[in-house]
């Protein structure tokens, strides 16, 4: 019983940190150098990561600035932003290059909203299908009836749990996109 509540617990874990990391890739607004995470740059004929290649900065609220250890790539880091479909436009210096996060207008903050909620969902589908799996293997011990109700309880008790972080968090997210 303990084992299958411990492997319930990991996937719980894990299905709020990848809605944690969907959610980061949704802007605020705000400059968030993790938007380009999985920016890959043709290095050489390697696709490698831009953090690899180059120093990001915050140097201001919506700015990101890229600095390249070689500048001859520049030019190759800014095609891969463009290709990432980020929603930015590299402005190139010869140096670095500089995104500019502009303000977000009502109607893009409200269509963000939506993008989290929907993100949230999944979630809690998978919380769901966590649930249901877990329940199966709680019945498949054979344990007497009593103890596998009472299993049942308490993976109910740990779900409600895991779906009350999932509303905090996007909450959090909400309030954080809808903030002028």
């Amino acid at each position: 019983m303990d084992n299958v509540m411990t492997q319930a617990v990991e996937k719980l874990d894990k299905a709020i940190e990848t809605m944690e990391k969907r959610f980061i890739n949704v802007r605020a607004g705000r400059a968030n150098a993790s938007i380009l995470d999985g920016v890959k740059v043709s290095y050489y004929g390697v696709d490698t990561p831009l953090i690899q290649l180059a120093t990001i900065s915050i140097p201001e609220a919506r700015v990101i600035s890229i600095k390249p250890f070689d500048r001859s790539c520049i030019s190759s880091i800014e095609k891969a932003i463009f290709e990432a479909d980020l929603g930015l436009t590299p402005n190139n210096n010869g140096e670095t290059i500089t995104l500019n996060f502009p303000a977000l207008t009502e109607e893009r903050r409200i269509e963000y909203v939506k993008q989290v909620k929907s993100m949230a969902e999944e979630a809690r589908i998978a919380i769901r299908n966590i649930r249901q799996d877990t329940n199966n293997a709680i019945k498949k011990l054979g344990l007497s009836e009593d103890e596998e109700t009472r299993g049942i309880k308490e993976v109910q008790v740990l779900i409600d749990n895991y779906n009350k972080k999932i509303d905090d968090k996007l909450k959090t997210k909400e309030q954080e996109l809808m903030i002028i």
